[in-house]
């Protein structure tokens, strides 16, 4: 069982709680029980780990898939511990007036409508969830506008960019450059690209992440990703954000400012320190070093960076063509990437069909695509619509 909280620690709705980003969350929590509590955990299939969660950290509410239901609400019984399943339900939370904060950690499109539910009511948001700003940055943006919440980010490389913007004018900024190991097939043609196994794309050299997100460090989706979802927390154009190569995943993104300055943000690759930030911001908390490992330069030696190979992966070119055109094309990319990992982990199709069906999607969709997407239901469809092209053309084979 955690320590009681504090009256003033901040209450938590975790969305993905048994996930990589939610499992870390829980354990800056358990660092900092009097300045965090958790009000709400949700996940969608992992029924054991979530039950394990609750039973220690009791929180108010918890959420999980439909088919769970059943099981978690037995477990539970005993406890003073809500327990709802669905998609309204994991909506609904993030308006309850014991959540100060919503870590938005689910995989995919479906974190869009929770955080923008979420800052309908003023919760700050904690963002690991990069599908959320790829599919709807713009109503995010509007919202976030309208309501006057905040959204600080959890993915090291944005989190990078926000400590280095911290006290800088917004007009100062000239680009913005995200970092990125390259994967486990850094180096690699497409040749020899074609038959890799999902076994091995899953082992990525420096993080550990979730199968999907790690599928696409591999094809360096993640990065293009990450540059739409930088254009929108930032408030950058596309054209003024790049992305380099740094196998070390020690410096975790740069922001060059117009007067020819660079300011890079370094550590060891540990995503518990983006969470505590983002969490804490502007405050720093103090953690250990039995913790948190201090970053030692004169042992790593060298730090070396290199351009991202757009030939081979062409993924990043993609993602860089849908974030220029704007509109509902980041949403047709995401879409159509989300369907093609998902086959390509369950043998479906192979790595480098991947692309492919994204390029396909894309072209399909042209320039109708660049006007829809202006409200949220018109960018649910359009996800729907690209998802089932998607799923079609892999059953056909028609890659």
């Amino acid at each position: 069982m955690t320590t009681e909280p504090k009256e003033s620690a901040q209450r938590l709705a975790i969305l993905g709680s048994t996930g990589s980003i939610g499992t870390q969350t829980l354990e800056v929590v358990r660092r900092h029980p009097d300045r965090f509590a958790v009000e709400v955990l949700a996940a969608g299939t992992q029924t054991g780990r979530l039950i394990e969660q609750a039973l220690e950290f009791q929180p108010n509410a918890v959420v999980i898939g439909e088919a769970g239901y059943g099981k978690v609400r037995d477990a539970l019984a005993s406890t003073d511990i809500k327990v709802f399943a669905g998609d309204e339900a994991l909506n609904e939370v993030c308006a309850f007036d014991t959540v100060d904060t919503v870590v938005t950690a689910v995989m995919g499109g479906m974190g869009l409508r929770p955080t923008l539910t979420a800052v309908a009511h003023r919760k700050k948001i904690a963002l690991a969830n990069k599908e959320t700003l790829v599919m709807g940055g713009l109503l995010v943006r509007e919202a976030v506008a309208r309501y006057g919440t905040v959204v600080n980010p959890i993915d090291s490389e944005h989190s990078a960019i926000f400590q280095c913007l911290q006290g800088e004018p917004e007009a100062g900024v000239e680009k913005l450059i995200l970092t990125g190991s390259g994967g486990p097939f850094r180096g690699r043609t497409r040749e020899n690209l074609r038959d890799v196994r999902p076994e091995q794309a899953l082992k990525h050299p420096t993080w550990r992440m979730g199968r999907k997100i790690s599928i696409d460090s591999a094809t360096l989706m993640n990065k293009g990703l990450e540059l739409i979802e930088a254009a929108h927390l930032f408030g950058v154009r596309p054209e003024n954000i790049d992305v380099v190569i740094h196998p070390q995943s020690i410096v975790h993104s740069l922001v060059q400012f117009r007067d020819g300055s660079v300011k890079a943000q370094l550590g060891l690759p540990d995503m518990k320190g983006p969470i505590l930030y983002a969490l804490s911001s502007p405050d720093r908390l103090p953690e250990s070093a039995a913790q948190t490992p201090r970053l030692s330069l004169s042992q790593i030696g060298s730090l070396t960076f290199e351009e991202a190979d757009r030939e081979n992966f062409p993924c990043l070119a993609l993602a860089e063509a849908a974030a220029r055109a704007g509109g509902g094309m980041p949403c047709v990319l995401n879409a159509a990437n989300e369907v093609a990992v998902a086959a390509y982990l369950n043998e479906e199709i192979g790595f480098m069909d991947i692309p492919a069906l994204i390029e396909q999607r894309l072209e399909a969709a042209g320039a109708d695509a660049v006007k829809r997407g202006r409200d949220l239901d018109d960018l649910l469809a359009l996800d729907a619509e690209v998802r089932a092209a998607t799923r079609e053309a892999i059953e056909k084979h028609n890659l």
